[in-house]
């Protein structure tokens, strides 16, 4: 997307936008209806009630186990850029005056990668919610597995996935948000196995990459495919939600499935025993 002082192009359309238009509607192109990608703060600005966001986790650090060419470079590069340490940001918030437990991926942190941190992040933010019994919301943007960590970041499938378990074990809700994109390793575990997943329109969901799939042989495939329609009208979504009815929609959702938790548990205690 290339931004000037008053206007921008949309990368799908490619048709001119007006920012200050672009930004009061959530980064959403008004004619193509593309959903631009979000960083995690903004996202969590623009989704949760305002200030009630308290960040957690925050000592979490990367390391580099299989001295990696070039990963602590990478990673350095991507704390500059984004101003975080990691692709995942955790915390506790309210929607709409009720309690979550949330993690908020970003893409623009080595692609949404899942490492040893990112897995630890998603994991708390499930045991935190199971423990506290407020519900868990999880925001997924990730190109899948962090191939510079080796079996340690691939050994966080199964580390989220047991975290999740440990949800439906307290009868605590967990809910999916596929956004642009979410993949691989992110979409075989923890992603997939929440009791609602919902997704923004046209986001990219998938296992394997188009490259990677060409590569296999998969070359005739519908043009929709890997799209959050296409796993929408094949059973894997519960449903699409435009960016505007997010918040809405979750609030909805939690006071549906969580109603009888949100008076059992104050933010202020969970940031107290973390």
């Amino acid at each position: 997307m290339e931004k000037s002082q008053a206007f921008l192009q949309c990368t799908n359309c490619k048709k001119i936008l007006f920012s200050v238009e672009f930004e009061q509607n959530l980064r959403v192109c008004s004619h193509c209806g593309h959903h631009h990608r979000l960083n995690a703060r903004t996202r969590i600005a623009w989704t949760f009630d305002e200030g009630s966001f308290q960040e957690l986790d925050t000592d979490l650090r990367s390391q580099d186990p299989l001295a990696f060419p070039e990963y602590e470079a990478k990673r350095i590069s991507a704390e500059a850029k984004t101003g975080d340490y990691d692709s995942i940001i955790s915390g506790t918030a309210r929607i709409e005056d009720r309690p979550v437990s949330i993690a908020v991926a970003d893409f623009a942190f080595m692609g949404g990668s899942m490492g040893a941190v990112a897995g630890e992040k998603i994991t708390r933010t499930l045991e935190r919610a199971a423990d506290h019994q407020m519900p868990a919301i999880i925001f997924c943007a990730s190109g899948g597995a962090r191939m510079q960590e080796g079996l340690l970041s691939l050994m966080q499938m199964a580390k989220t996935t047991a975290a999740a378990a440990r949800c439906a074990e307290a009868g605590v809700p967990y809910i999916a948000v596929f956004t642009d994109p979410t993949m691989a390793g992110v979409l075989a575990s923890y992603a997939s196995i929440a009791d609602v997943i919902i997704a923004e329109p046209k986001a990219l969901v998938g296992f394997a990459g188009a490259r990677v799939a060409k590569q296999a042989g998969v070359s005739k495939v519908p043009d929709d495919f890997q799209t959050a329609e296409f796993v929408f009208k094949h059973g894997m979504l519960d449903r699409i939600v435009h960016r505007k009815e997010m918040q809405s929609t979750l609030s909805t959702l939690i006071g549906t499935l969580g109603g009888h938790l949100v008076h059992m548990t104050q933010l202020e205690e969970v940031a107290a025993h973390e």
